[in-house]
């Protein structure tokens, strides 16, 4: 039989209307027996969500101030979800210990997971569920490294027997028994750990959006729904700040072969993306368009480096990449000439030590010439078609050279998966529209 584990951001589970669609959703399919709940999340766009409420509480308590206007107000917001189900249950006595321990021993982390703590205890209430309390379960080690392993092996042990469950999202417990979370957005990860346990089929993660977009909506109006991604790009497109999906959310469910389905929870019937194994194979709908996603990042800059016989010097690059690593600032990448370097970086990583930097380099590589280029812009071009496509770089330069945008630099992996191009932070948004009516907009067309 398939097994599908389900998860639910907050703002699937804000209020008791949205309660009763993510009842629908999982009533709707028998193989939906395991679900995840995160905290309530906003009801409308000034609202505020349980979880900074909770960390309010916990700083004030840390202040020795009051906090009971605040914590009311919390409860409140449960107890309106409870009556409006019409759920037989009582939080009260939870109420009565999380202030207490908040007053006692305030701990950041415990405060936190309150909210998906309750609202799984309300959620399983209602779908007539198991609850089963993550910190029972979810294991980090002292320093707060998860120990999947051990985690794994008691779900097995716990949900052995136990056909329907809920298991709150983002938190667990330490070897001593002290709350851990995730960061922020971790139930993500709880989900993908779980299906992971009990080798779910499918990870279906239920959010606000019909999937993951080709591109930001914020810059593009209406972009396409990606169909189908692999984990490969979805990794390339998440480290240019593209994603709806927590990113250690994807080797759990990655490394057992299990694909995760972002699905709506207001349209359950648009069918969403679908993130497969690098190996998965593809029908001619799911490869529509020659690229999967276009994502960028502000917030780097420059090294700009030339020599003459730059190319003829052993340990050229070694050296400059010591004087990087020694004042612990990481490259992104380094295009090269004969006689040229540059090395992309981190702005916010290199400004504290510009000037050190500047003046190791001059004194370890002796450069004709060295600058530093603020204000760069790095934007991914990712598909899996473009391997077998020809042409794509060729495209990209045309959508560029229309747009009269200066492209600082371009680089293409060895898996010819993704082209990285180095814009200037200006330009980034409308070289992102230009890339996306080239790739996008006219093969509707052709």
């Amino acid at each position: 039989m398939s097994l599908k584990v389900v998860k639910f951001g907050g703002s699937s589970l804000a209020d008791a209307n949205q309660f009763r669609k993510v009842a629908d959703i999982i009533k709707s399919d028998d193989n939906r027996r395991f679900v995840v709940p995160s905290a309530p999340g906003k009801r409308f766009s000034d609202d505020i969500k349980i979880t900074d409420m909770l960390y309010k509480c916990f700083d004030l308590a840390c202040s020795n101030l009051d906090f009971d206007n605040e914590f009311e107000t919390i409860k409140q917001r449960y107890n309106d979800i409870i009556s409006d189900l019409g759920v037989e249950i009582s939080l009260d006595s939870d109420f009565d210990s999380i202030k207490n321990e908040l007053k006692s021993k305030p701990n950041r982390d415990f405060a936190a997971s309150r909210g998906e703590f309750l609202n799984g205890k309300i959620l399983a209430a209602y779908l007539g569920f198991k609850f089963i309390d993550a910190a029972e379960i979810i294991t980090f080690n002292t320093n707060g490294m998860l120990l999947l392993d051990e985690t794994v092996k008691k779900i097995r042990t716990k949900l052995e027997g136990i056909s329907h469950a809920v298991i709150p999202g983002f938190y667990g417990s330490t070897t001593e028994g002290i709350v851990k979370t995730f960061s922020r957005g971790g139930s993500d990860v709880t989900g993908s750990i779980l299906a992971n346990a009990v080798k779910a089929s499918i990870y279906e993660n239920w959010t606000d959006v019909s999937g993951f977009l080709v591109t930001d909506p914020r810059i593009v109006d209406n972009p396409d729904v990606i169909s189908v991604i692999t984990y490969k790009e979805l990794r390339e497109l998440a480290y240019m700040g593209a994603s709806v999906l927590h990113e250690d959310a994807i080797f759990p469910v990655r490394t057992a072969g299990i694909p995760i389905n972002i699905k709506n929870t207001n349209r359950p019937q648009d069918a969403g993306t679908m993130i497969v194994s690098d190996d998965h194979e593809f029908d001619d709908e799911s490869s529509a368009h020659t690229i999967t996603g276009i994502a960028g990042r502000k917030g780097f800059s420059a090294i700009n480096i030339e020599k003459a016989m730059m190319n003829s010097e052993m340990g050229f690059g070694m050296k400059v990449l010591k004087v990087l690593a020694d004042n612990n600032v990481s490259f992104e990448h380094m295009p090269s000439g004969i006689d040229t370097m540059s090395i992309l970086v981190d702005t916010a990583s290199l400004t504290p030590v510009k000037d050190i930097v500047l003046a190791q380099l001059r004194k370890e590589v002796e450069p004709d010439h060295l600058e530093i280029e603020d204000g760069v812009a790095l934007l991914a071009v990712v598909g899996r078609r473009m391997k077998n496509t020809r042409g794509t770089v060729a495209r990209i330069f045309a959508a560029m050279a229309h747009a009269r945008i200066n492209v600082k630099m371009i680089d293409q992996g060895s898996s010819e998966l993704n082209v990285i191009i180095g814009v200037s932070e200006t330009d980034l948004n409308e070289a992102i529209r230009r890339i996306y009516d080239m790739f996008i907009s006219s093969e509707k067309t052709e």
